[in-house]
């Protein structure tokens, strides 16, 4: 059945208010920013949310994000002040922040992005020695965000930051490393086993030393204490026999002291010499010494002087 021209005319109505109404609405996603021309000239941003344009002659010529973008650096060649060759990657963190900028300030930013950060990353490795090139990654990362935002500043965007990935080493230059750090390795093993063992002897000297030490205070407090002792038991001695004496001086002059004191002389001169006389069979004494009675009178005559006058 063949359709009049009546329906074709409205279908073709029908159409084109539907594609009216799709250019006409435009919704923008959260955290994005469209830029719209009108007839080929810039004509506003549209932020997020539901806006309404003139058809055919509105056209949303950019859309941008606005949210952080992490745009990874290829792998590259570099040559370090050394002149050795490294390869490193990295990647830059980066956030539109003008979308009018970032769509007619540059071609394309990340592009742009991505080639300025490697002609930095080369400029910067250049000056660094091998050795340093992994001490010093945050010098490079510094380096290169600092030149990136100064560069980015017209093209509507911000450098966060920039972190290198990895550094590859060429495989010759990777095993010498890797011996000088087994070398490093054995040579610190070797001088913290003599450190250890260095400690060890001092420890043991210190402790010899300490116990030679202990041991002359101990001889000298030994003999100190056996010193004291020894006057202890003097004076004991001394202080006893003086008592003694006292005691004796204070018995000759009570009544019948002297007879008891010249008592006790005979006895312990009898008993003296019987004990003399068992210890040898010849002996020679003076003769008065046979005379226990006068040798007795001697002493009792001794004793009455030390007593003095009645």
């Amino acid at each position: 059945m063949n359709m009049d021209s009546a329906t074709i005319m409205s279908l073709i109505i029908l159409l084109i208010v539907i594609v009216a109404v799709v250019k006409t609405a435009q919704i923008v996603p959260q955290r994005s920013a469209y830029v719209v021309e009108r007839l080929g000239r810039f004509q506003s941003v549209l932020d997020a949310g539901f806006h309404l344009m003139i058809p055919f002659v509105d056209k949303v010529s950019y859309k941008h994000t606005l949210k952080e973008q992490a745009i990874d650096v290829p792998q590259q060649a570099c040559v370090t002040r050394d002149n050795i060759q490294i390869h490193v990657d990295g990647v830059i963190y980066m956030q539109v922040i003008d979308p009018k900028l970032a769509s007619y300030g540059i071609e394309d930013y990340r592009f742009a992005a991505i080639q300025l950060a490697q002609t930095t990353l080369r400029s910067v490795v250049g000056k660094i020695e091998l050795d340093k090139s992994f001490e010093e990654r945050a010098v490079i990362n510094e380096r290169v965000v600092d030149v990136l935002t100064e560069a980015s500043e017209p093209w509507g965007v911000k450098v966060l930051r920039y972190e290198v990935a990895d550094i590859r080493l060429p495989e010759s230059i990777k095993d010498a490393l890797e011996k000088q750090m087994r070398a490093e390795r054995e040579r610190r093993a070797v001088v913290a086993e003599s450190e250890g063992a260095r400690e060890a002897k001092i420890n043991v000297s210190e402790g010899m030393k300490q116990e030679m030490i202990n041991v002359s205070e101990g001889d000298m407090q030994k003999q100190i204490n056996e010193a004291k002792g020894r006057a202890e038991e003097i004076r004991l001695v001394a202080e006893a026999t003086a008592d003694g004496i006292e005691r004796i001086a204070r018995a000759i002059n009570l009544p019948g002291g002297a007879d008891a004191v010249s008592l006790r002389i005979a006895e312990q001169y009898v008993k003296q010499f019987g004990e003399l006389a068992r210890s040898t069979n010849t002996m020679i004494l003076p003769a008065e010494l046979s005379d226990i009675g006068g040798v007795v009178a001697g002493l009792a005559k001794t004793l009455e002087k030390a007593r003095g006058p009645a």
